[in-house]
């Protein structure tokens, strides 16, 4: 093969090289210019991201049960379903009173002298008809 020829097809195969490079770089950045602005728009968006998400503040919690929505309380009845909570577990800290979706009328969230959370079981006369102790969907009944 001659000199001139072999400079030819050693020069085409160092440029198809350099221009495979450049190209796939080129694919590369675009996929990770892609993958941020979906993530930047799905967090623009309130779609789930990767940031830590807000703790729910335990007063204003609520939740579904048996297609009953709890609702908060509110005047003289909130006063009524706290004393009543209060007076069921002293020393007690009140988080919530709110209507109950599980059976009973109302119920108080609320945290026990040591911390620990209590679920306070009402009738539609404000009469404790009994006290659940743990968190959310663990609590074990006391009379």
């Amino acid at each position: 093969m001659n000199p001139l020829r072999k400079a030819i097809v050693g020069g085409a195969l160092v440029a198809s090289t350099l221009a495979g490079g450049a190209i796939g770089a080129a694919l590369v950045n675009g996929s990770a210019s892609a993958a941020t602005t979906a993530t930047t728009a799905a967090a623009s968006d309130g779609a789930s991201s990767t940031a830590a998400r807000p703790t729910p503040d335990p007063t204003k919690a609520t939740h579904v049960a048996n297609n009953i929505t709890e609702t908060l309380l509110t005047g003289s009845d909130a006063d009524k379903a706290k004393a009543a909570a209060l007076a069921a577990v002293p020393g007690g800290t009140i988080q919530r009173v709110e209507t109950d979706a599980e059976g009973d009328a109302y119920e108080a969230h609320m945290l026990d002298a040591s911390g620990n959370p209590v679920t306070v079981k009402m009738d539609s006369s404000f009469k404790v008809t009994r006290t659940d102790t743990g968190g959310p969907g663990g609590g074990h009944g006391r009379p």
